[in-house]
C-alpha cells in the first residue's frame, strides 16, 4: 500500500456527506449552535429552509429531531461530542428507546482534539452510546470515509452515533475504493498472518505506520478499519483471530467500553486469543498539541509496535 496522502478531518467529510444527501426531502439538519466546527454549515448554505438552529440547547435538539422522525423525515443532528453526552436522557428515551430514525454526529471526539483540554475531549462518548439497545456507533478514519458512511445512514433504519475528528488525517480511501465500505462490515487494509491491529478514527493511520515497522523487522500485520463499532463485524474479528493468533486494538477512547471492550467481550464467549489494547487508560485528557498528547497516553505507532510484540509473545 502506497504512502497514504492527507485529506481533510473526517468533520469535512460528514460535511460533504450531508450535502450528497441534498436532494432527499425527507433530510433535515439540526445544529447546536455549533455549524461551522461539525461542518453542517454548508447544507445551511444551500439548503437553509431544511436547517434548524437550535443554539446551545443539545437536550431540545435531540428531542425535536425526534419529533422530526416520527414524522417521517430523516434527521441529522450534530454537536460536538462531549455535548451530546448533556443530552443522553434524551437521546435514550426520545430517540432510542421509540427506535426512531435520527443519525447524531459528535465532533472533536478524543485527546487528538487537542487544547481544548479534559473538559472537552470526550474519551467516553463511544462506550455511552455502545450501551443504548439498537444504536448504531461509527467511527470513520478520514474524510472521504467519513462521508461515504454519512450518505450510506439515509437508507439506515434506526439511531446512530457517529463520531469524527477536528484534525486533518492521513487518508487512507481513495475515490475508487471508498464505495467498498458498508456499515457494520470492518475494511481490510492490510493483510498480514502473524498479528491483527483493528483500529479506528485517526488511530487507523497510526496502525498503517506500525506495521509498516512491524513489517521491516519479518511481522507480517492485518490492519483493519472498524469504522463501525457496533454492530461489530464479529464474523471478521473471528477470521482474524483464527488466520493470526493473536489481536491488538487501538483507538483515542477510553479502553473501558470502547473499541477494545467491543473485542474483549466477544472474544470471551468466542475464540479467545491474546488481545492487547492501546488507548487511553482510565484517566481524563489534558490540554496539549495532538501529537504531545498522542505521545502523553501512549497512543503512537511505537505504542502499537509494543503491544503487537506483546500480544506475540502471548501466543
Amino acid at each position: 500500500m502506497s504512502a497514504p496522502s492527507f485529506g481533510g478531518a473526517s468533520r469535512d467529510g460528514y460535511g460533504k456527506g450531508l450535502l450528497r444527501l441534498a436532494d432527499d426531502p425527507r433530510v433535515v439538519v439540526l445544529d447546536a449552535d455549533l455549524g461551522k466546527s461539525t461542518k453542517s454549515c454548508h447544507f445551511r448554505t444551500q439548503n437553509p429552509t431544511r436547517t434548524i438552529s437550535m443554539g446551545v440547547a443539545e437536550q431540545n435538539m435531540m428531542l425535536v429531531a425526534a419529533g422530526m422522525a416520527s414524522s417521517g423525515k430523516i434527521p441529522f443532528a450534530s454537536t460536538f461530542a462531549i455535548f451530546t453526552e448533556r443530552a443522553f436522557e434524551q437521546i435514550r428515551n426520545g430517540i432510542a428507546r421509540p427506535e426512531l430514525t435520527v443519525h447524531i454526529c459528535g465532533s472533536h471526539g478524543g485527546i487528538h482534539t487537542g487544547t481544548d483540554g479534559s473538559s472537552a475531549q470526550s474519551i467516553e462518548d463511544i462506550a455511552i452510546y455502545r450501551t443504548l439497545p439498537g444504536m448504531t456507533v461509527l467511527h470513520p478514519c478520514d474524510d472521504l470515509s467519513a462521508e461515504e458512511l454519512t450518505v450510506q445512514l439515509v437508507n439506515h433504519s434506526g439511531p446512530s452515533y457517529m463520531r469524527t475528528a477536528r484534525n486533518k488525517t492521513p487518508r487512507i480511501y481513495d475515490e475508487g475504493n471508498v464505495s467498498n465500505l458498508a456499515i457494520g462490515k470492518g475494511s481490510v487494509i492490510r493483510e498480514g498472518s502473524d498479528v491483527c491491529i483493528l483500529a479506528c478514527g485517526v488511530m487507523v493511520s497510526e496502525s498503517l505506520s506500525a506495521a509498516d515497522e512491524l513489517a521491516e523487522s519479518g511481522i507480517s500485520v492485518s490492519v483493519v478499519d472498524m469504522h463501525t463499532l457496533k454492530p461489530l463485524d464479529c464474523a471478521l474479528v473471528d477470521q482474524l483471530a483464527s488466520e493470526c493468533g493473536c489481536i491488538v486494538t487501538a483507538e483515542d477512547h477510553s479502553v473501558i467500553g470502547g473499541l477494545g471492550g467491543a473485542v474483549a467481550e466477544h472474544l470471551s464467549v468466542g475464540q479467545a486469543v491474546p488481545l492487547e489494547m492501546v488507548g487511553v487508560r482510565d484517566r481524563f485528557g489534558e490540554s496539549g498539541s495532538p501529537s504531545e498528547l498522542m505521545s502523553e497516553f501512549g497512543l503512537t505507532s511505537t505504542d502499537i509496535q509494543n503491544a503487537a510484540r506483546r500480544a506475540m509473545e502471548r501466543k
